[in-house]
Parts: C-alpha cells; structure tokens; sequence
C-alpha cells in the first residue's frame, strides 16, 4: 500500500538496444521513506534518453537521445508517465547530458561524440524556442599530442550559484566556464585547464562555491574555487582510498545533505568513494571505498539520508542508509530491477 508521502518520483536515464541496452525509455521508480525504491515502469518510449533533467517550474522533463542526435522535451502525463511536447531538436554527436537554468530559461547539452555545447532557449510552458551552438573547444594540452589531434569531448553541464555555467571536456581536460546572452546561447568567460590526459566528467557545486569535479581517466577529483570571479585549480587527489585499477572509470560525484562529504562511483571495480569535504571546500579526502551494489554503477543519487546507485550493466538500482555522522554508506538495504539504468534525477 503506498502512502501519501511516499510519491516521490524518480526519473531513470536509460539505454535502450540502440544504445546496447535492454531499457524502453526513460523509466520511472517511486521512492519510498525506509529508503527503498518501486519500479513503477516505463514513463515514455525513448532512444536511449541517457540523461534526463527536470524544469524548475512546470511539468517538463528534458532527455538526450544519444545515439539519435537530439533533445526531446517531454510533459507529465498522470501519475508517472511523459508524453512528448513538440519536435526533437537536433543535437550533437553521442548526446550525453542535459541541465536546465535554474529560473527555466533554457536548457544545455553535451555531446560526447563530436564535443559540441548547445543551448535551446525555452519558452514560458518549458517548449523549445531556438538552438545555439556554442563555439568549439580548442586543445590547450594540444602540444603534449603533436600530430595527433584529440577530440574534443562535452560531458556535462553546471548551474553555477552566480549564474554563470560551467561545462567538462574530457577529450581535452578543460573546464569552460560560460555567460548566457538570451538570443545568442553560450558566450565564452574563461577556461580552467585540468592535467593532461585526466578526463573531467562530471561535477557539483558546494555550498562554500567550490566546484568539485571527478575525472574518468584518471580516476582523481579536482576543486575549483572562484577568486575574483575566475575560476582556479586549488586542489588534485585520488577519488578513492584504495586506488584505481587498470579498466577503472570515474562517473559520477555528488554531495551528502550537509555538503560534508563527496561521494564519487567509480566502474570496473565497482564502488563508490566517500570523500570528506575539507578545509572550508578546498579539499577531498578519501574516507571509504564501499562496493556499489552492482555492475558498472554510472550514476548515483543522495536523497536525505540515502544513497541510490544507478547499476548500467546489472540492471539495478542498489540503497544505502548514510551514517548521519560519518557520512559512510551502511550495507546495501534495497535493491531494485530497473533496466540499464543510466542516471537518477528526482521528478521535483
């Protein structure tokens, strides 16, 4: 029997055969207090939607199709279903990541394939308006490759507290950092160069206007910290306590409640890293390496006092009750079937 607080949605980014999955579309979990989750099915028929992100305001979720190219903007329909809302927009090369503003202006993608950055502006009931690619990136490691030219990479896009966006090329291990003009999209601020060869993926903002990020390649975190509006590299360490493995990629990295602890998962072996945020958000120090409930964990979710754990490759998504002092994960409480689960981002 499902009570009324628990209605709490959870949107599921997925592959689907396209993509080398066995998902239908974006699915859809219903959170429960004790922490456990209920596949509710799937919301919408989708191309492998990878990555899902949520309007701050109207009933509108927003989904890449990574190998098709595109964007679709999609509307609540019931109690968890989506519908779609307009045309896809044409997008890039392995569409990986959507964000959206959070005052609803527009949305962001990245693509993996080609390292195009676009932005789709929005209309006042979350539609798409207009498309504007942002300018590519340029190499500044590209001497470390003579001859040898490196893609450029778009993984991800942030929502900065002051406005500004930040995105990560893991083909050419930069951080852009970038100023929204309404009808022109993305206008270039400044670049932060990670080290060569690290692959920043993905990143959150602290509360103290740190951004930590978590590379895929090298398996470290790095933190950036704005000083005098620009961004600069104060700190570099490993992701984990125990060290990578060769076959090991870095996916995702989140915070605890209270922003005490960082909490980075790591594919191939399998764990995810709880990380204590240090010296006022300067740094990452490893604590624990917990094993993450599954194969190949691509995203991860904290909500309150739990963790969830997006399992690509096993099919499931696995819970963790989070020690309130310790920030560490406990034992796995729940596990659910949920089919090639790529990212879990809540409904509200």
């Amino acid at each position: 029997m499902t009570s009324a607080t628990d209605n709490t949605i959870i949107w599921t980014g997925t592959y689907t055969p396209d993509g080398g999955g066995r998902a239908e579309g974006i699915g859809a979990l219903r959170a429960h207090q004790d922490g456990s989750l209920e596949w509710l099915g799937t919301a919408v028929a989708a191309q492998s939607p990878s990555f899902v992100a949520v309007h701050p305001t109207v009933p509108v979720v927003y989904a890449v199709a990574e190998q098709r190219k595109m964007v679709q903007a999609y509307r609540r329909a019931g109690e968890f279903g989506l519908e779609p809302q307009g045309a896809p927009q044409p997008a890039g090369e392995a569409t990986c990541h959507v964000a959206v503003d959070p005052h609803g202006r527009f949305v962001t993608a990245a693509c993996w394939g080609d390292g195009q950055v676009l932005l789709y502006e929005l209309d006042s009931d979350g539609g798409i308006t207009g498309r504007f690619p942002a300018p590519p990136s340029a190499d500044p490691h590209a001497s470390l490759s003579p001859g040898e030219p490196r893609q450029s990479r778009a993984h991800a896009s942030l929502m900065l507290q002051d406005g500004r966006i930040m995105t990560t090329d893991l083909g050419h291990d930069i951080l852009r950092v970038w100023n929204y003009v309404p009808g022109r999209g993305l206008v270039a601020d400044h670049e932060v160069a990670l080290p060569f060869g690290s692959g920043p993926r993905h990143l959150v903002q602290h509360s103290s206007g740190s951004v930590f990020v978590v590379s895929e390649y090298s398996v470290e975190v790095f933190i950036v910290r704005p000083e005098a509006g620009t961004f600069e590299l104060v700190f570099r360490g490993p992701a984990t306590s125990g060290g990578s493995q060769q076959g090991d990629s870095a996916a995702e990295i989140c915070l605890s409640q209270d922003g005490s602890y960082a909490y980075a998962g790591v594919r191939g072996t399998n764990i995810i890293s709880t990380l204590e945020v240090g010296a006022g958000g300067t740094e990452l120090l490893p604590v624990q390496d917990t094993l993450s409930g599954g194969d190949w964990p691509r995203h991860h979710l904290v909500r309150g006092t739990w963790l969830h754990v997006a399992h690509e490759r096993s099919d499931n998504v696995a819970s963790f009750a989070l020690d309130p002092v310790t920030g560490l994960p406990g034992p796995v409480i729940h596990d659910v079937h949920a089919p090639s689960p790529t990212a879990l981002v809540p409904a509200s």
